[in-house]
């Protein structure tokens, strides 16, 4: 898919976008924009099939022939391991008349067979087999005819992305200042992470863009909506002790966000044990990096478009478990224009106890999981949003708030020295990341054919 292959834009969604993006500099958001279907069929191809996405971890194919199946807007892909070790990602659809070939989400094989005419692909896409093949087909030329392959594909510490657009920049220029920070995080263990178990899936009626901006820069939240979680002392940082701490325009439409204590006398490392702390090689970072890190508590971030990731200290039940660490991946995979598939990968650094691992697990199922309290939280309000941006007044009429930390407005002021990638604001009482996000968003959209 090029640049030049784009559907024009009709000129209701170019009227509303437009508005939008005029607006948006005001500190003003359209509700509109969150529950419209021509809208969400133009976000598949100019921003999903545009831009990089997140499909598997290689932890998850660890075996020659391993592979797992997985989507990217209404596209599915095979990620496998092939019988070389090599990963590749290809299309689910057989090129013979369009029937998928992949019957199990994941598995082990070495070949691959369409259920419709029996054609059958090695898992490195080639076609090998045809039924009745000098009778059907002996002028076929079988190069010509095995499993589309990915156009782009490239794996950052274990993470398999792919981009649907031949044309688009290298993943590292795509990931701009926020590739830093996601470097800074994998790179504290030499063997970096693995994921813990299969990723969850469930589904909430809400729009993508909802649940990617939350987490691009929304801890005004966390002291209303979570705060009967907090209270109960799920976390050990008080609530509003958790906002000390920087939100950062990552570039590109990236976000992230750090409680942080840079004046610790003691390394915070995200709260991890020294017993795990031992396992890190610090000598991996740069000293900015190390700096960083050091005085982390929470770090929460949305890669562009619908990437979210959290790492934090979390307690199962406080009464009795002290809090620990975990890591939660997730995409927010769009089903349509009030529904998306959340994949929700739990991991943690590879290189550290069974034990340990066990314990990371249990605190992300209970505040992060399916059944968690954080998310049961999240899911409320996000799908009443999504419901009330249907409405036909509502969709016309509603101008939604996002001024905080303008000029002006609130505490926040933008930190001059920072001294790391992207542009900061201390303290944690700021919308620019969600301004920044949908800055992207619209640039993206309303990008000439």
């Amino acid at each position: 898919m090029s640049q030049q292959s784009m559907s024009p834009l009709s000129p209701r969604v170019k009227a509303i976008l437009e508005e939008f993006q005029a607006s948006l500099e005001q500190g003003i958001s359209k509700m509109g924009a969150l529950n419209d279907e021509e809208i969400h069929q133009t976000e598949l191809e100019r921003i999903f099939g545009k831009r990089w996405n997140y499909l598997a971890h290689e932890s998850e194919i660890p075996n020659k022939n391993d592979y797992v199946l997985r989507c990217i807007g209404d596209d599915t892909f095979i990620v496998s391991r092939g019988s070389d070790g090599e990963i590749r990602v290809m299309l689910d659809v057989c090129p013979h008349r369009g029937a998928s070939i992949c019957r199990a989400e994941k598995g082990s094989s070495s070949h691959f067979q369409c259920p419709y005419h029996g054609w059958t692909f090695k898992n490195n896409g080639d076609l090998v087999g045809t039924p009745s093949f000098k009778d059907a087909y002996s002028g076929l030329d079988r190069k010509e005819w095995g499993l589309t392959q990915a156009p782009r594909m490239e794996i950052f510490h274990g993470f398999v992305f792919v981009c649907l657009d031949e044309n688009a920049p290298d993943l590292k220029d795509s990931l701009a200042g926020i590739g830093w920070y996601l470097d800074m995080i994998f790179s504290l263990q030499d063997e970096g992470m693995e994921v813990l178990g299969d990723p969850q899936r469930f589904v909430i009626k809400a729009n993508w863009k909802i649940a990617a901006e939350n987490f691009s820069g929304d801890d005004y939240h966390l002291l209303t909506l979570h705060k009967s979680t907090y209270e109960i002392g799920v976390m050990q940082i008080p609530l509003r002790e958790n906002m000390k701490g920087y939100h950062i325009q990552a570039g590109n439409g990236h976000g992230v966000s750090f409680s942080i204590d840079l004046e610790s006398k003691d390394p915070l490392f995200f709260y991890y044990p020294e017993e795990i702390v031992k396992t890190f090689n610090l000598d991996n970072l740069t000293e900015k990096q190390l700096e960083l890190a050091r005085g982390s508590r929470v770090c929460v971030g949305n890669i562009f478009p619908n990437i979210s990731f959290l790492m934090l200290p979390l307690s199962p039940d406080p009464k009795t478990i002290p809090p620990t660490p975990l890591f939660t991946w997730r995409v927010w995979q769009p089903k349509g224009k009030d529904e998306i598939e959340v994949w929700n990968w739990f991991m943690m650094y590879k290189n550290t106890s069974e034990e340990f691992k066990r314990a990371s697990y249990r605190a992300a199922m209970s505040t992060f999981g399916i059944a968690g309290t954080f998310e049961l939280d999240d899911a409320i309000p996000w799908e009443s949003i999504t419901k009330n941006a249907k409405g036909s007044f509502a969709k016309k009429n509603m101008n939604l708030n996002l001024q905080m930390g303008m000029e002006g407005m609130g505490v926040a002021n933008q930190v001059m020295d920072w001294p790391f990638p992207g542009t900061a604001y201390y303290p944690r009482y700021e919308e620019g990341n969600q301004r920044h996000m949908y800055r992207q968003y619209l640039k993206e959209m309303l990008a000439e054919d």
